[in-house]
């Protein structure tokens, strides 16, 4: 998805007879999305990759990520959940159609040995903190805090944690994609765009090794349990356009304006109904009589998620690492009393964060009222 790469052994044309040293067949797997219409890669298996020596359900343990009934909370009111609170595991915070917001605290024994497949969506990652290895059958991929990671629908993996992974979670159901506007007409991103190729780590390739022996799959909300006949990392060279990467969010590039941008300038990543953006540090605007800080506005087809990680915010106070905020459609956006006024004059931002906006409204779940900061709404009353 961000382009085609090349790693071990393939042979020359797709679909045809290819054997190991011994005469041995290798199992092709093509890994497709859109049906046949959409980008795919094809890896190439020592053993079968469809066969299963046992398959059914299963508790999902460490991995649980089911989401349980929404709450109701009162329509339109802005909500803040204290991300630092997060208990060990996944805790899912919000959902739609389009995506389930979690967040993550791993600590080195909830990897496991088991692996995990996610059969309802690409899985994008922030890590906030923490050093750990993802394993995929397409190699090995090393992140770390201030990480974005991208784990494919369907692809197999493990994580190898050395330190606690805490971060957030965005499980778009309805795909992953790079902003269209940042691609040339074959493709390659744009020299305008806000990142290079060289910008995202690739999976280190090592040739097929050991895999999990068991697999939990999540698909429709539900957990089943596979024991494959070979083993998920037995690869020995795949070629695609489909495959895990890493991306360090400060690799990111911010556009600066005469006054100020509207947020979209930060998109990164985006899905149905959804984009992801980077809010980095940057100089402001340049106009000598500039407000630096985000204008009020309102959204009224947007719900706005926001993951705050350090730094001076400059539309909000009161927030630290880790919180979460929620601004939904339907009521203005804008910065606290004070904040607005407060920027004028300012040359630079130090803040880093990660937004969201989606076109269908975010239901809270049970957890996340179990993690709301009592008040957020009213602090925009003046004191």
């Amino acid at each position: 998805m961000i382009d085609r790469m090349q790693l071990g052994e393939v042979p020359e044309k797709p679909h045809t007879v290819f054997r190991d040293r011994a005469g041995r067949l290798r199992h092709e797997e093509c890994l497709t999305r859109a049906g046949f219409d959409g980008e795919y890669s094809i890896l190439y298996h020592e053993g079968p990759p469809m066969t299963d020596r046992e398959i059914g359900p299963a508790d999902p343990g460490p991995f649980d990520r089911r989401v349980p009934i929404p709450a109701s909370p009162v329509p339109l009111k802005r909500r803040l959940l204290l991300g630092e609170k997060s208990p060990p595991g996944w805790t899912p915070v919000l959902d739609s159609a389009d995506v389930t917001v979690s967040l993550f605290h791993l600590p080195p024994e909830a990897a496991g040995d088991e692996g995990f497949c996610n059969g309802d969506g690409d899985d994008l990652l922030y890590l906030y903190s923490g050093r750990g290895t993802l394993e995929t059958p397409f190699g090995d991929l090393p992140a770390e805090g201030g990480d974005y990671v991208l784990v494919p629908r369907g692809v197999v993996h493990r994580w190898r944690i050395e330190e606690d992974l805490r971060g957030i979670g965005f499980e778009l159901k309805g795909g992953f994609h790079l902003p269209t506007q940042f691609r040339n007409p074959v493709g390659q991103l744009r020299m305008d765009a806000p990142f290079t190729h060289r910008d995202f780590r690739r999976p280190r390739f090592s040739g097929p090794r050991p895999g999990p022996a068991t697999v939990l799959v999540k698909k429709g909300g539900l957990f089943v349990r596979r024991v494959p006949l070979a083993s998920p990392f037995d690869v020995v060279g795949w070629d695609g356009t489909v495959w895990p990467f890493a991306f360090p969010i400060l690799r990111f590039q911010p556009k600066t304006g005469l006054v100020h941008l509207p947020p979209t300038i930060h998109g990164t990543f985006a899905g149905r109904g959804v984009l992801v953006c980077s809010f980095v540090p940057r100089v402001t605007d340049t106009h000598p009589d500039a407000i630096p800080c985000p204008y009020p506005h309102a959204s009224v087809d947007c719900d706005e998620v926001i993951y705050y990680v350090r730094g001076s915010f400059t539309s909000r106070k009161g927030v630290g690492p880790q919180a979460v905020s929620l601004h939904p459609a339907g009521i203005p956006h804008g910065p606290h009393p004070g904040a607005y006024e407060a920027s004028i004059g300012t040359r630079a931002t130090d803040e880093l964060a990660v937004m969201m906006d989606t076109f269908l409204p975010l239901s809270l779940t049970e957890q996340a009222l179990g993690l709301e900061h009592a008040g957020y709404h009213d602090s925009w009353v003046p004191a």
